[in-house]
């Protein structure tokens, strides 16, 4: 075989391994959990029989984070910066999770919800913007039903209006990690670092059983909303988000491309870009 020959092999060998090894596409990755930025204020606060940790980051309209089950409040680290650019920005732990201690109650977003109120009146702010991620977007329309007059506008991710909304997550290698990760940050965080399978047990009750919405208990929802999905979520059905959309009155629906139930840590800059637009939104 001559020089000629030879190179044209090598170069097409090249050019076909290059083509195959193509990159994993983002919506099938995990990056690792940001830590928050320095606090402005941070802290337990005692609220309906529990601890609740909390922590605020700059000035302005305030604005809560809520984080998704089996989290906690360090998986807003992208995000934390960005908003508190322009507002006061308050994170927690949910009850249970986290740097939070839970008491004997079983787990339920009604209870969760009334953990936010608690924190609010313990901060002092009279009504706030939610985001919410998953659970902590089902938090945030729970609040939005329950106590109307506390929510300026919601920003619910990820969320689903009954359980039927919800996909078969055991398929998903993706979310298997994230649930062997959280482990490991509920040993390292928790109160209760040796009770995460009992903990895994009880939140997944609520998720079988909870939140059971109508489309008459959406359309009560007055905050301007938007109810936000990822167009690879890997737990929630796209009717069901679409749904939720339609019911609940002049609500916006977007579907951030290219990533999965884990969109703020796979596309940061896109969901914080997109979570300070809502933010910023004038309507009529």
């Amino acid at each position: 075989m001559g020089l000629r020959s030879l190179f044209i092999g090598l170069l097409v060998g090249f050019v076909a391994f290059s083509t195959s090894a193509q990159p994993v596409p983002r919506w099938m990755t995990l990056p690792p959990t940001p830590t928050l930025p320095p606090a402005t204020s941070s802290g337990h606060a005692a609220i309906n029989g529990v601890s609740i940790w909390y922590a605020t980051f700059g000035s302005g309209p305030p604005v809560i984070l809520l984080h998704g089950g089996l989290a906690n409040s360090n998986y807003w680290g992208h995000q934390v910066p960005v908003l508190a650019r322009s507002h006061r920005v308050i994170v927690m732990d949910s009850r249970g999770h986290g740097r939070s201690t839970r008491d004997n109650r079983p787990y339920g977003y009604s209870l969760m919800a009334s953990d936010v109120i608690g924190l609010m009146d313990f901060l002092g702010v009279p009504q706030a913007a939610v985001v919410g991620w998953s659970d902590g977007a089902i938090i945030g329309l729970s609040l939005a039903m329950s106590h109307p007059a506390r929510v300026s506008r919601l920003f619910a991710f990820a969320a689903n209006s009954d359980p039927s909304g919800v996909k078969d997550v055991d398929k998903s290698p993706v979310f298997s990690a994230f649930i062997a990760r959280a482990e490991k940050e509920y040993e390292a965080l928790s109160a209760t670092p040796k009770e995460y399978k009992r903990f895994v047990a009880e939140i997944s009750t609520m998720w079988a059983t909870q939140p059971n919405w109508t489309a008459a208990d959406l359309a009560g929802i007055k905050a301007r909303t938007w109810i936000v999905d990822a167009d690879h979520d890997e737990a929630i059905k796209r009717e069901n988000t679409e749904f939720m959309a339609c019911e609940i009155p002049n609500a916006g629906l977007m579907l951030q491309p290219e990533v999965s139930h884990f969109s703020m840590l796979q596309a940061p800059g896109q969901f914080s870009d997109d979570v300070a637009r809502f933010l910023e939104r004038k309507w009529d």
